[in-house]
């Protein structure tokens, strides 16, 4: 639904609300045309049960609301004495119609003016601090920041597989949900049980129609401190997720899912509005200079190091930084038909092995300039490929961009998809919204997002660009990092514990300074109580 239905749906909300209530406002002492009036009816409803005002704000946050309303109910009707279990289980299992059946059909109903807020027994109020931990858990999840882990090596070495991150979400400005029913807490699937955990039509054909559908809440973004930097490490959504199951790249069928229960990403912004973006044998170039990546930044590519069938120990290749590359089923690295390794490494990784004694060549492997590789947007004439493409111009919000057949693939998706248009083609004629069009004018801003594992790594080279409303936040803090493949203590990669991300220099680890400022807060903490008792 676009805003003006939210509307009228709060204000049809607002009106049963008043119908199902009004005789127990009187009993409250209020005016019965106070439970009509929208939002007011909710702060009077506040002061009936003895709790805070500022709970009304609770009501209207999308995802904590669901959360709130049931604990309102609850309330509601333990004002006015039905404080049982079968009338909390009726309230709940009603959906809050059994308040409406109260007002018209219950005679013993009273107002209990000074009700004990205190719970009645240890196991309901356990309940009730739990669900107030949630709620403040999925504040801060949803609007503050959020827990990520690195699902794939699209940015090793920068970022590993293992990492734990925090993002910030009010960086760019946090982001409200857009799918207003779903769990808290968790992103397109329930745990454990793989079920989807959110109400939507995920059918393409009925995106439009579906009456589950119609619970979307239009686009909203709070301000935002500051822009996303050109090589800045963001969190997005992935644009053209169809997946049920992003592990599955084989599903029945397509998915369509909401903009905020798309794929969690994490890629480094090489472009950003405005700019015109081109690689040349692997390094980005933007309006025709090379872009200058942070230090904290390790770009890998594939190399083919040839030592004709000599082997390297695996403890040696590992020490050069060896992490990727052809395996044999041990999972040892392994040498090809020719003699050869097939490692993916840095630059500086790739200069340092060339130096081996026993290496006798070493070869960046790269997809030559001309040659197709099935990018976006997928015209083979154009002969771009991961190693070798553009240039491309990135839209800028506001900017205007001719329209003909030959533009017309590299922005189709966004005006049909990301900005909502109705587009068709008829001979050579573009039509958008019903009219000829022969340019367009971007209603927001769109980045392009790669991975440091540039031959690794599935990104925008392959589909197009990243709208601003799909961007989540900014990774800020790595608070662990596991290595799986390690054995012991060695499986915790210690000198990336409490380390910053998206820093210009080499990543560094503040483990040993949160420990001591522990270590001194506890000291402090118990000389304190000592001296107290003395």
């Amino acid at each position: 639904m676009n805003l003006s239905q939210w509307l009228i749906f709060i204000l049809i909300v607002q009106v049963i609300h008043g119908l199902s209530t009004w005789k127990f406002y009187i009993k409250a002492g209020r005016k019965p045309i106070e439970s009509f009036i929208p939002i007011y009816n909710l702060v009077v409803m506040m002061k009936i049960i003895k709790r805070p005002l500022w709970w009304v704000l609770l009501l209207f946050i999308p995802i904590i609301n669901l959360l709130m309303i049931p604990v309102v109910w609850i309330g509601f009707i333990r004002s006015f004495g039905k404080n049982s279990t079968k009338d909390t289980l009726l309230v709940l299992i009603t959906f809050g119609l059994y308040i409406a059946f109260l007002n018209y059909a219950s005679k013993d109903v009273y107002y209990i003016e000074n009700r004990d807020l205190r719970s009645e027994s240890k196991t309901e109020d356990t309940i009730g601090s739990l669900v107030f931990a949630i709620i403040v858990a999925t504040l801060v999840h949803t609007y503050i920041i959020q827990p990520f882990t690195i699902p794939s090596s699209s940015l090793e070495k920068t970022l590993y597989t293992g990492d734990f991150l925090f993002v910030s979400k009010i960086n760019f400005g946090a982001r409200a949900p857009m799918t207003s029913v779903a769990l808290p807490m968790v992103h397109d699937s329930i745990p454990i049980l793989g079920l989807k955990s959110y109400l939507f039509n995920d059918d393409f054909a009925k995106k439009e129609t579906s009456l589950l559908n119609k619970f979307q809440l239009p686009y909203f973004r709070f301000p935002a401190l500051e822009e996303i930097k050109r090589n800045e490490i963001v969190v997005f959504n992935q644009p053209a997720d169809t997946l049920r199951n992003m592990d599955n790249f084989n599903p029945d069928r397509n998915y369509y899912k909401p903009i905020d229960k798309k794929t969690n990403l994490v890629k480094r912004c090489v472009g950003i509005p405005g700019d015109s973006l081109e690689i040349r044998d692997g390094d980005i170039y933007i309006d025709g200079k090379m872009s200058v990546l942070p230090k904290s930044a390790k770009p890998q590519y594939n190399f083919l190091i040839d030592t004709k069938g000599q082997a390297i120990s695996q403890d040696e290749l590992k020490s050069y930084g060896a992490r990727e590359g052809l395996r044999y089923d041990n999972g040892y690295f392994a040498l090809t038909n020719t003699g050869a390794y097939f490692l993916t490494l840095t630059d500086n990784e790739a200069k340092l092995m060339a130096s081996n004694p026993v290496v006798k060549s070493v070869k960046k492997q790269l997809t030559p300039k001309g040659e197709d590789g099935n990018v976006f947007p997928h015209i083979r004439s154009l002969g771009w490929n991961i190693d070798n493409y553009g240039p491309i111009y990135i839209p800028k919000k506001g900017k205007t961009v001719k329209l003909n057949m030959e533009t017309l693939p590299f922005y189709k998706r966004i005006i049909e998809e990301y900005e909502h248009n109705s587009l068709n083609v008829k001979g050579n004629q573009i039509v958008i919204n019903g009219k000829p069009s022969d340019t367009y004018t971007f209603k927001q801003d769109y980045y392009w997002m790669m991975g440091d594992n540039r031959q690794n790594s599935l990104d925008a080279r392959f589909w197009g660009f990243v709208p601003f409303d799909h961007v989540i936040g900014k990774p800020v803090f790595i608070w662990f990092s596991w290595e799986k493949n390690a054995s012991g203590i060695n499986k915790i990669r210690w000198n990336r514990v409490f380390s910053v991300t998206n820093g210009n220099d080499e990543p560094k680890s503040y483990l040993i300074h949160f420990l001591v400022i522990l270590g001194l807060f506890m000291i402090t903490n118990k000389l304190i109580k000592s001296r107290k008792k003395q």
